[in-house]
């Protein structure tokens, strides 16, 4: 006769006896924020959401308070509080996604990706005309941008986790001073040095290098504290099998690191990716679609989005949160795909 097996206990699920309390409590705290709230002048939905949190609060600590003791009520409301930081951050996020998305879905056919405005006016319909020359001048300068930038403040957070020469604290010095530079100022610098004294013209090359200077260290200053949580047992491990120095960070420490050096890169496209005023000065803007990002004018997403909203018509608006939709949508894919890309078994 087979012995019964005892179930394991599974202290983490929390069936509705545990639960009652609470969920009677959330259900008294809105109802007596509405009853406040309706007997005092404080009217709106600010009025009800500062109410409610201070009501909640209460609420919650008081039944920890009946239910276990005094250290389970100040628990009830640290928890509560961390709750609304959270909502702080996350509905102004969820604002903004649903208003771009409510005011941008109108404007969106399959047409705005197959055409430019060569020959449309910005106030023409919008069954006229397209984004093609925008998207295709935006990925041009994103992707010179990475490719000039990444190199750069990966050998530079290199320089300061591993080397740890004579010049990195001056070298981290600047490095923290750039993450302040305007991104305008980049564009200046841009268009002083690469435009009026060496006498190029506009081009999506010319933008990329503008926004490669505000890349570079938000790139370096991210992977260096990344590359600084790789352990050092790794670095001692891989030097005491005889390896060098730097086959030690090749074979090793990048590998290590390899997931968190990519969120890195990301956090650098997403500084750049939404930047307008360096493009301003260095694009040129065109309406027509220009494949050469070396020559001639060339127009991007926030360009685009900037010259509809400048020009105040209904249809130009439109246009241009059509645009933002549409660099959200890319920069949301672009992001997706790298980060199953990162995502390997096994990486640090």
């Amino acid at each position: 006769m087979s012995a019964t097996v005892a179930q394991p206990i599974k202290p983490w699920r929390v069936n509705f006896k545990q639960a009652w309390p609470e969920i009677a409590g959330a259900i008294f705290a809105v109802v007596l924020t509405y009853a406040i709230v309706s007997a005092t002048p404080l009217k709106g939905k600010l009025g009800f959401f500062v109410t409610l949190i201070f009501v909640a609060t209460i609420v919650a600590a008081g039944i920890s308070w009946l239910r276990r003791d005094r250290k389970a009520a100040f628990n009830s409301v640290s928890t509560v509080l961390v709750y609304i930081a959270g909502l702080f951050v996350i509905v102004p996020l969820a604002s903004i996604l649903y208003e771009i998305v409510r005011r941008g879905i109108a404007g969106l056919s399959w047409g705005m990706f197959t055409t430019d405005m060569a020959v449309t006016a910005s106030d023409a319909p919008l069954s006229e005309g397209g984004i093609l020359h925008a998207v295709v001048g935006s990925l041009y300068v994103v992707l010179i941008a990475t490719i000039v930038s990444v190199p750069i403040g990966l050998l530079t957070s290199l320089y300061l986790t591993e080397i740890k020469g004579k010049a990195a604290s001056t070298i981290r010095f600047f490095v923290q001073a750039m993450s302040g530079i305007p991104s305008i100022v980049a564009g200046l610098f841009i268009y002083a040095i690469w435009m009026i004294a060496l006498g190029n013209q506009y081009s999506a090359f010319t933008g990329a290098m503008a926004l490669a200077i505000l890349m570079i260290p938000t790139v370096a200053r991210t992977s260096e504290e990344v590359l600084k949580l790789v352990p050092g047992d790794l670095r001692e491990a891989g030097l005491a099998l005889g390896g060098t120095q730097w086959r030690t960070v090749a074979m090793i420490i990048l590998p290590a690191a390899q997931s968190g050096l990519i969120t890195s890169v990301i956090l650098g496209i997403a500084r750049v990716a939404g930047e307008t005023a360096p493009l301003l000065l260095t694009m040129g803007g065109a309406d027509a679609l220009n494949l050469n990002p070396f020559s001639g004018y060339s127009s991007a997403i926030p360009f685009y989005v900037w010259k509809n909203f400048s020009m105040g018509t209904e249809l130009s608006i439109q246009r241009a949160w059509s645009g933002v939709l549409v660099l959200m949508i890319i920069v949301l894919i672009f992001f997706s795909i790298t980060r199953l890309l990162s995502n390997k078994k096994g990486r640090f």
